[in-house]
């Protein structure tokens, strides 16, 4: 005789309603084994909620929702099922008593963004972060219309010019998610991305008093014309304008000698070759930096250069216009050669010559009036018409040609004067440089007078 097992719901043939309470005062759920229970035990097992995974809850708020309005939020397992949220719980959960941390509601806010930090914040941390890792740095106002290399070398001054070159020309730099090219300007609020930027060993020896002092009485020894705004230099024969590969006595690092109480350091408006002696000009602010440098953009500046040239040409006075690109273009100091329009990298080059006096048919005197300002582009324009310059090492290739008795054999090529508008005032600004020692003597051997007219001033000027 088989029996059947009493009903686990309350009395025969009849199950308890939900919520019932139990003899021993606990409520009865119902069913113990259905998938629901398994779900929210499972569930506060994970101390989730029950509600975001229940596909039970959904479909009944679904159902119970009119079609004209937005589907009420999931509730919490008992509550779906009309039960009070203390009466879903069969007992004490496996943690115990410890509370869970509740995780914030939709509803919460994210914290207030905090302040950017100052301009001052943001050059200490561009300088912190010369050895680290990529940056991105915002420019600033007064750096409107700065060229990109000349903006990296005022940011980062302890990197050498042909790294930030290098950095430039390999796509490692990117301003605004683009490429840029060395001589392309930059506006306020443009974003520029920098590339790891390591420094193997420091360029420049530690600074001290007596070192300073002796560098700021040699740059004072070679100022032509100085006044608040500028000051313009006698750049000698063999001292570079900034640093390179092996170089560590250079213009723009004899300038930090000059640095004012202020923190401003005199800034390079332009660059002369280093065996280039003759006019060099240094803003002492910021602002007349970016006004200098404008003055050259637009060709307002007149430059003159005199040079000590092989023969003697048949033009006395012409015109040499060209396209120039780069021999090694990843080399910043590669020689320069005539290109066409079109050719990768090339630029035109537009330069005015006119014949001083000559010795013989030996040598010539020429003076050089430059309306476009590319890489050694005189020394390559007077090699293109067949006159190199004397003592060039990059371009002088006469054939069986000597080296006259007396003359060093060093490049005789000088920026002579400039005429630029002032920053300020805008009235111009007129100095001229003196021949170099090795040129004067070469002056003095041929009977060239330093005081001769020169023609070059009535050249045009485009």
């Amino acid at each position: 005789m088989t029996t059947r097992p009493p009903s686990r719901g309350g009395p025969k043939g009849r199950r308890s309603p939900p919520g019932a309470v139990r003899p021993d005062g606990r409520a009865r759920t119902g069913p113990r084994t259905s998938a629901r229970d398994a779900a929210e035990r499972a569930a506060r097992n994970r101390c989730d909620d029950a509600g975001a995974r229940d596909p039970w809850t959904a479909r009944t708020a679904e159902r119970a929702a009119p079609a004209t309005k937005k589907p009420a939020p999931r509730a919490a397992s008992g509550e779906a099922r009309g039960q009070p949220a203390a009466a879903t719980r069969k007992g004490p959960s496996r943690l115990g008593t410890k509370a869970v941390a509740a995780r914030p509601g939709p509803t919460e806010r994210p914290p207030a963004p905090q302040a950017g930090p100052t301009r001052r914040e943001q050059r200490a941390a561009a300088s912190a972060t010369l050895a680290s890792g990529v940056q991105t740095l915002t420019v600033e106002a007064d750096e409107a219309g700065m060229r990109i290399d000349r903006f990296l070398t005022a940011r980062f001054p302890l990197l050498p010019f042909t790294r930030v070159q290098s950095i430039v020309r390999k796509g490692e730099l990117r301003v605004d998610g683009k490429r840029a090219k060395p001589n392309d300007r930059l506006e306020p609020g443009m974003s520029v991305r920098v590339p790891p930027l390591r420094l193997d060993q420091p360029t420049e020896r530690p600074r001290n008093a007596g070192r300073d002092q002796d560098d700021a009485d040699f740059i004072r020894s070679l100022i032509l014309y100085e006044d608040a705004d500028m000051m313009i230099l006698n750049k000698p024969f063999g001292l570079a304008v900034q640093g390179g590969s092996g170089t560590v006595r250079h213009v723009d690092g004899l300038l930090a000698a000059l640095t004012g109480p202020d923190g401003q350091k005199p800034r390079l408006v332009h660059r002369l070759d280093k065996d280039t002696a003759g006019c060099l000009i240094v803003a002492k602010t910021r602002l007349a930096a970016a006004t200098l440098a404008k003055s050259f953009r637009s060709r307002a500046a007149r430059k003159i250069y005199w040079a000590l040239t092989a023969g003697v040409p048949r033009v006395r006075q012409g015109r040499v216009s060209t396209y120039l690109a780069k021999d090694e273009p990843t080399d910043a100091d590669a020689r320069m050669r005539v290109a066409k329009h079109g050719d990768e990298g090339a630029s035109h080059a537009l330069t005015y010559y006119a014949m001083v006096d000559q010795a013989a048919q030996k040598l010539s005197w020429l003076s050089f009036k430059p309306v476009t300002g590319r890489t050694h582009q005189l020394r390559a324009h007077a090699a293109h018409i067949g006159h190199p310059i004397v003592g060039d090492p990059k371009y002088f290739s006469v054939e069986n040609w000597e080296l006259p008795g007396g003359i060093q054999n060093r490049l005789h090529l000088l920026a002579r004067r400039i005429v630029i508008p002032h920053p300020r005032t805008g009235k111009p600004v007129d100095v001229s440089a003196p021949l170099p020692p090795h040129m004067a003597q070469s002056w003095n051997l041929l009977g060239f007078d330093a005081a001769r007219y020169d023609p070059i001033v009535e050249a045009p000027e485009a």
